[in-house]
Formats: C-alpha cells, sequence, structure tokens
C-alpha cells in the first residue's frame, strides 16, 4: 500500500492524539482515582500505535505500544499512579512528540529512546510502583544516590541508569566508564568535548556524563570529565579512537562489569512486595490487538461521547488564493453598489442588493475558514509549567482564560515559540520559591494567568504573574554594563523603557545558567517575532507584585466593518469592533484636565482625540459651528473619543497594507479602495489608547 498520500493525515490526526493524551494526563493527575480519564488515554495512545504501525514508522509504534501496556495495567488496577509514574508517561509523551515532529520535517522519526522504554517496563513489571510504596523515601533517595566506591566508578546512578547498564550485555553490548582528560593549554575545550562525544555516538549510546552536556558545552569544568557509555567496541579501540582527538591527554576507559551493582539492585528486588508483581503477559496478550487504521479515530470519538464531524483538511496555500479572489469580489461589489445608487433602476438596485447579501454569507465562511482558536497553541502550556515547576521546586498553577478566541491561521503559526520563551521567563524570573513567597505574605502557590481577547481589529495575548516583578535597578546595571545603553540616555528613561530592555537581543539576569534560562537567548526572539508578524509587546511590571506582558496581533483578516468618517475633504475607515458608539457634543462640554481635553461620558471622564491634528490634515477654514462629532473607541479597559468633521456610515471594506515603502506610520494599520475608486486610511484606534 502507498502510505505517502497519507502521511499529512498521519502528522496532522497524531498530534491531536497527543495533545488529547496530554491534556487527559494533567486531569489523571489531579483526579488520580478516575479511570474513566485513563481509558481516554489508553484509546489515543492505542489508535496512534495502530496508525504508526501502519505508516511503518516502527519506533512510534513501539513506545506507544510500551506505554499502552502500563495504562493498560492502571486501568485494570494492576498498577497504582504514583508522582514517579506519571513522570515516566508525560516523558513517553513528550518523546512522542518529537518524533511526529521529526516526521513532519521529512526525518524518519527515529529515536534514542530506550532509556525510557526501561523505565515503562519497569513500571509495566511492577518495579518501580512497588518500590516507591513499599520503601520510605529517605531509604529510596539513599538507593538512588547511593556511590560504589569498592569499584571506584566514578559518576553516581540512579536505578534507571544501573538497569540499563545491566541490561546491555544481555544485548551484547560493554558497559564503560570512560574518563578524559584534556590538555590544559586547550583552547577550545567546548569543541574538543563535541568531537570526542561524536565518535562515542557513532560507536553507542552515551547514558551520562558528568559534569552535564550543558555545563560542557559552556565549558563550565576544569579539563576533565566522565561519560557512562554502553557500545559493542572494546575498550582497546574505544581509546585510540578517543585519543585521536586533538589536545586530548589521557583517555582511561573502564569496564563496569554486571556484580557492580548486583548488591544494590538486589536490595532493592528483596524490598519489593512481591505480591504486587504483576505478569505482565497478560497485559501483553490484551495490548497486542490487529493493527487498525487511522479510522479507528470515529470509534474514539463516540466512545467519549463527542459527536463525530465530518471534515476535509484543506492546504493553507488554497485558502490565500481564495481570500486574495474574494478582496477583488468585495472591491467590485463596493463599486456595483455605488453605481446601482447612481443609476436609482429598480431590477439592478434588487439584483445588487440580493448579490450583495449573498457576497456577504459567502464573506462570513471564507473568513472563518482560516480562522483557528488559541486553544490549539495554549494547550501545550499546561503540561511544560507543569514540568518547569517540578525542575524548578516551585509551586506554580496555569490559568488559562480566552482560549476559545480565534487568529488567523498563519499567525498561530508563528506565535507558539514567543509565548514558551515569556511563560519560561515568568516561571523562572517572575515566580519566587515558596520560601521566598511566604517570606512576603503571598500564598506559597505561584499564578501564571494566560489570556486572549479580541479589542478592535488585533488580538491581545497576555501573561501575567504574580511574582517578584522586574527589578528596575538590576535591569538597568546590566543595561549599562553590556552597553546596550549609556548612562546619559539611562538618566532620561522611563519605567517603561527600563522594562522593554530585558527584550534586548543577548539580555539576561540570570546568575546561573540552567536548562530554562540565562543564555541571553529568547526575549529578543520574541520581540522579533511579534514585530515580523505586525504586532508589537509591552511590559508593565511592579516589583514585588507582579509582571503583565502583552503581546497586540493584528488578526490579519483582509475584510472588516468600519465606520467611515470625514475630515476635511479626507476619508478615514474606523474599525467597527472597537467602537462603543458615536456622539454630537457641544464645545461646552469639552473640560480640561492635565493639559488635555476631555468629556463626561457616562460618569466616566474620556480623553478626546483630535484626528485631524494626528494625522496634520491642512484646513482651508476653520470650522466653527459649536458642536463636534466624536467616536467612542475601547481599547481594553481603556476610552477614547476620536474628534471627527462628520459621519458618512457603516461599509465592509477590504483591508490592505500599506506595503515596505510605509512602514511604522502611527495610528494607521492599512488602507481600502471604496467604491468610488478613492482610497481611505484605516484607523488604528490601539495606538491611540496606549
Amino acid at each position: 500500500m502507498e502510505v505517502n498520500q497519507y502521511l499529512e493525515m498521519f502528522i496532522e490526526e497524531s498530534k491531536e492524539h497527543l495533545q488529547a493524551c496530554g491534556e487527559h494526563l494533567l486531569e489523571l493527575e489531579k483526579n488520580p482515582e478516575d479511570l474513566a480519564i485513563v481509558g481516554e488515554i489508553f484509546r489515543s495512545a492505542h489508535t496512534l500505535k495502530g496508525m504508526s504501525a501502519t505508516m511503518g514508522f516502527e519506533d512510534l509504534a513501539d513506545l506507544t505500544h510500551k506505554m499502552e501496556n502500563v495504562l493498560d495495567a492502571i486501568r485494570n488496577e494492576k498498577i497504582k499512579v504514583t508522582p514517579e509514574i506519571f513522570d515516566v508517561v508525560f516523558e513517553s509523551v513528550d518523546h512522542l512528540e518529537e518524533m511526529v515532529y521529526d516526521i513532519a520535517d521529512g526525518g524518519d522519526g527515529k529515536r534514542d529512546v530506550q532509556v525510557t522504554v526501561e523505565k515503562l517496563k519497569l513500571i509495566e513489571s511492577g518495579e518501580i510502583a512497588a518500590t516507591t510504596v513499599a520503601i520510605a523515601p529517605v531509604e529510596v533517595a539513599q538507593i538512588v544516590e547511593t556511590k560504589v566506591d569498592t569499584v571506584n566508578l566514578k559518576l553516581t546512578y540512579d536505578d534507571f541508569e544501573k538497569t540499563v547498564l545491566l541490561q546491555s550485555s544481555e544485548q551484547d553490548y560493554n558497559a564503560y566508564e570512560i574518563s578524559i582528560t584534556l590538555r590544559e593549554d586547550c583552547l577550545l575545550k567546548a569543541a574538543r568535548v563535541f568531537m570526542v562525544f561524536e565518535i562515542l555516538e557513532k560507536n553507542g549510546d552515551v547514558i551520562k556524563s558528568s559534569p552535564t552536556v550543558e555545563r560542557l558545552e559552556e565549558e563550565q569544568f576544569d579539563h576533565q570529565f566522565y561519560v557512562a557509555y554502553i557500545s559493542k567496541e572494546n575498550a582497546e579501540d574505544l581509546q585510540k579512537m578517543l585519543m585521536k582527538v586533538s589536545e586530548v591527554d589521557l583517555v582511561e576507559v573502564s569496564e563496569i562489569h554486571q556484580d557492580v551493582f548486583h548488591q544494590s539492585v538486589t536490595s532493592n528486588v528483596e524490598l519489593e512486595v512481591q505480591d504486587t508483581i504483576v505478569p505482565a503477559l497478560v497485559e501483553q496478550e490484551i495490548a497486542t490487538q490487529p493493527v487498525q487504521k487511522p479510522q479507528a479515530t470515529n470509534n474514539s470519538s463516540k466512545a467519549t461521547g463527542h459527536a463525530s464531524s465530518k471534515t476535509i483538511r484543506v492546504n493553507i496555500e488554497r485558502l490565500d488564493i481564495l481570500m486574495n479572489l474574494f478582496e477583488e469580489l468585495a472591491i467590485d461589489r463596493g463599486r456595483l453598489l455605488s453605481i446601482a445608487s447612481e443609476v436609482n433602476h429598480g431590477e439592478l438596485n434588487e439584483t445588487v442588493e440580493r448579490m450583495s447579501r449573498t457576497m456577504g454569507d459567502l464573506q462570513n465562511i471564507v473568513l472563518t475558514m482560516r480562522m483557528v482558536p488559541v486553544e490549539t497553541v495554549f494547550n501545550r502550556f499546561p503540561k511544560m509549567v507543569r514540568q518547569l515547576s517540578r525542575d524548578l521546586n516551585k509551586k506554580i498553577t496555569l490559568d488559562v482564560i480566552g482560549a476559545e478566541t480565534e487568529l488567523d491561521r498563519t499567525v498561530i503559526d508563528e506565535i507558539g515559540d514567543p509565548l514558551v520563551h515569556l511563560i519560561r521567563n515568568s516561571v523562572d524570573h517572575g515566580i519566587e520559591s515558596p520560601e521566598a513567597r511566604l517570606a512576603k505574605g503571598k500564598p506559597e502557590e505561584g499564578t501564571v494567568q494566560l489570556r486572549a481577547y479580541h479589542s478592535g481589529n488585533y488580538v491581545f495575548i497576555e501573561i501575567e504573574d504574580d511574582g517578584a516583578g522586574i527589578n528596575r535597578d538590576r535591569v538597568l546595571a546590566k543595561a549599562l554594563s553590556k552597553g546596550i545603553v549609556t548612562h546619559e540616555q539611562s538618566l532620561t528613561m522611563t519605567d517603561k523603557q527600563i522594562n522593554e530592555l530585558i527584550l534586548a537581543s543577548g539580555f539576561s539576569t540570570a546568575e546561573v545558567i540552567s536548562d530554562v534560562s540565562g543564555r541571553g537567548v529568547g526575549l529578543d526572539v520574541v520581540k522579533t517575532t511579534i514585530e515580523s508578524l505586525g504586532g508589537n509587546i509591552s511590559i508593565e511590571s511592579t516589583q514585588n507584585v507582579g509582571s503583565v506582558f502583552s503581546i497586540q496581533l493584528p488578526l490579519t483578516l483582509s475584510i472588516i466593518s468600519v465606520m467611515l468618517v470625514e475630515i476635511e475633504k479626507e476619508i478615514y475607515a474606523i474599525p467597527l469592533s472597537s467602537i462603543i458608539e458615536t456622539s454630537i457634543i457641544r464645545n461646552s462640554d469639552i473640560l480640561n484636565a492635565h493639559n488635555q481635553k476631555v468629556i463626561d461620558f457616562r460618569g466616566k471622564v474620556v480623553p478626546l482625540v483630535f484626528l485631524e491634528e494626528i494625522f496634520e490634515v491642512p484646513r482651508k477654514e476653520l470650522k466653527e459651528d459649536g458642536f463636534h462629532s466624536v467616536v467612542i473607541v475601547r481599547k481594553g479597559d481603556k476610552l477614547a473619543g476620536l474628534v471627527v468633521d462628520s459621519f458618512i456610515g457603516q461599509q465592509e471594506i477590504v483591508l490592505k497594507a500599506l506595503g515596505d515603502y510605509l512602514t511604522n506610520i502611527f495610528a494607521i494599520s492599512g488602507a481600502t479602495i471604496l467604491g468610488n475608486g478613492k482610497v481611505a486610511l484605516i484607523v488604528d484606534c490601539n495606538a491611540l489608547l496606549k
């Protein structure tokens, strides 16, 4: 069977199943006794396994099968779920996601997941569950951290690593502990480490290194490092190969024999409760079912109680072409309406009106086809925050609000990575440790809130945390030391400008480089990506209270509803989604407050913005009739009154970009061609409400 034609469908459905697994695992962690949730995860894993095997991705199918065995044992109450088991299953899902994304990028989906597979086998056999139940936490820690000094091992191994090293001999592999010493005058230590690891990975598998790979990359070691390694090569050949690397002074290869760990592993087995170990044969018999084709997803949807829907996947390029064609139709519609009103012919008016209604319905379909809920991006973050909070020993809750807010598909595809950086920043730099929070009188558990909402023809995505906030003195000192700003510039900078210094390239206030942050790469990428999408980012922060990162993104909708207004003889379009209402006010209603003209609008003080001043519209003669036409607009909880000469009316227009030559025009988000052939500029209300 030719399966390449189904590859795109396989990738999309695999992502959906893995997303469902991640969401249900988070639910199960909160309600570990709810076996119905386990059933949902099992069904997703089972379908994914069948699809992978059908498509010929054996590594993906094998790992899913091992995870499925564990889920089946939990579902049948043969294994009781523990935090350790959750960690391993989450790790398996992460590996599966990496494999699927590798396949999507044209790879073969192969990954070195042997360690994870061994962990799943231990869980399946009951060993991990029994150990964690039967042994007190202190005893477990002692077993995991025990060094076997009697055989002069240089590295410390946990139970999983010991198991991998022990079982390597069953597959004709040799286990080694390798000590590599570089020359003291070595200038490029990181380059030599890379060359050593390149040789090792070609001839076997690296199980562990000390220092860690990250520290080796950063040259955070003296001249010696150690590697635990399994390979079919003999010790003498390995030593010769590694000595070929320039500036390597000494290589010692010590073979790790089975009896090295025998005592500690045996003691673990003796501590297990034998009654809880369930033979894996029964589980394998249950799990080894005939491979099902991707159509099995329909059965899954029935089992979960969701109504199945018929869908078709369409290439985004086809939707782009459809949108461009419809834009031209929309311009012609405006022209026809203008001609029909001038001719005033009964049948022509009726036909144009009916065509306009039909085009309105067609327009709604075309626009909604491209829109995707931000939920598709937001769904990955609860799992990420869970893992980060465990890695950083913090207690953090992620609240997601407005996940149903829709964005254009092209923006959705690009916004994921910037949000990852911002959330990691809030978790690492923002939220304090539980001890520090209690000392400040805060709840022990920190909160990161991720929310999305529409405002005008923009979508706002905000990441708010109740953490330490931005230490402006520290940020400014770091910026001065890195030469990002000069001392003279720093004297006149506002708090907002100081906050936004953290978006500069290479900026980081982290004292220690970790897996989470500290390399000065991240927030500058966020700013660059968002600006490339036509959006912007702003930061508000109060020290010891928290920070809010606000991203403003265009909907990139090509057709929007606007209110056309006139200033002198120029026509401007104000997006209807930003407008609260229109009003006519007297000159006597205008008040002055802090050198700003304001009005009292339903009990609120609303500032006035005179568009003729903003856009420098030349006046032939002063207009003084004692009245002003005002459009009340909103951005979030901020209001403003835009003062114009007159209202023309409501219309749906095609939004056109101003092009590469007219970038960053203040308060203008684009232009449109009206039915009479004239060009009207579209007002960016959000820019006027900062």
